[in-house]
């Protein structure tokens, strides 16, 4: 075995055990707090520190996006992020680090499935403003009515005057939402032919994750090139000043998800919102209670 093939076989063997890691990583984080962060190490000596930091970056900008919901809820601000990028990109992976720790009846995901015959018959815009916040909330669109510019383009689901037509009306459509008041913030992540290569080569091969690659994520592979022009063509023709494009590196999830926050915060300014003291109440006892035994069948068997 040559030198360049031992190389590249251990390259190969980190991304798989980067790639295992980070699933493990998804769970550990929801239990993460403050104490447990100088505990955390890798399986791997001089890989720990990088580890730790991604866990105590994450805890603090959860904790600002804390923050910038509370501040979001007390000002009546309305805020809408759009999520696109190939299949496979991370959008769904930043998503859920920036709702993990929020309310959901502030910040809400959108993630509409293929229209319906009826809404194929409505103007096309109409299913996504059904979606768009009222005041007091931030709506997250994991994919967004660039549909139209990407999948339906590529897969022939729209027809090319469709498509120009839809480049014609979605910046008068975006201004039209800022004008409104609606904070509106676009981000695209963008990953590489062999990163896209990787993950779905991850997913056909964990059962767990199986389920991500559907048929429509098959044949998207095999039109890189196409969905590489389609992209090119929609943010040229939709970026504008009112509604501009942010372009997020996501071949490292982790820094993927870290930068895709710190901006988003960086959007809105927000301040500390005071919050009244939570007290307690005692609780009430009342001396003819009788608590009445619950049925034994009415469990569910300890199995653990």
């Amino acid at each position: 075995m040559t030198d360049e093939t031992q190389r590249s076989s251990a390259f190969e063997f980190d991304r798989l055990r980067e790639e295992i890691a980070d699933s493990f990583d998804e769970e550990l984080e929801l239990s993460l707090d403050e104490e447990t962060l100088d505990e955390l190490s890798s399986a791997e000596p001089g890989s720990g520190f990088d580890r730790r930091l991604y866990f105590r970056e994450l805890f603090r900008l959860q904790r600002e996006l804390v923050r910038l919901q509370d501040w979001i809820q007390a000002k009546g601000l309305k805020v809408v992020v759009l999520f696109e990028g190939r299949d496979s990109a991370g959008k769904g992976g930043a998503i859920k680090r920036i709702t993990q720790r929020l309310n959901p009846r502030v910040c809400r995901v959108v993630a509409l499935p293929a229209p319906s015959p009826r809404e194929r018959s409505q103007w096309y815009f109409q299913r996504y403003v059904a979606h768009l916040p009222s005041a007091g909330e931030m709506v997250l669109f994991d994919r967004s009515w660039y549909n139209r510019a990407g999948v339906e383009r590529v897969m022939g689901f729209c027809s090319e005057d469709e498509v120009e037509e839809f480049f014609r009306s979605v910046p008068d459509f975006e201004r039209m939402l800022v004008r409104s008041g609606i904070v509106l913030i676009k981000y695209w992540f963008s990953i590489t032919d062999a990163e896209q290569q990787f993950r779905f080569s991850m997913r056909i091969n964990d059962p767990l994750k199986r389920w991500k690659l559907s048929p429509m994520d098959v044949e998207s592979r095999r039109r890189w090139e196409d969905y590489t022009r389609a992209k090119e063509s929609m943010l040229e023709r939709t970026h504008i000043p009112e509604a501009r494009w942010w372009l997020i590196e996501a071949n490292d999830k982790k820094r993927a998800r870290l930068n895709c926050i710190a901006h988003l915060l960086s959007q809105i300014p927000y301040a500390e919102v005071e919050q009244e003291a939570v007290t307690l109440p005692p609780r009430v006892h009342h001396a003819d209670y009788v608590r009445h035994p619950v049925p034994p069948e009415l469990y569910v068997p300890e199995t653990y």
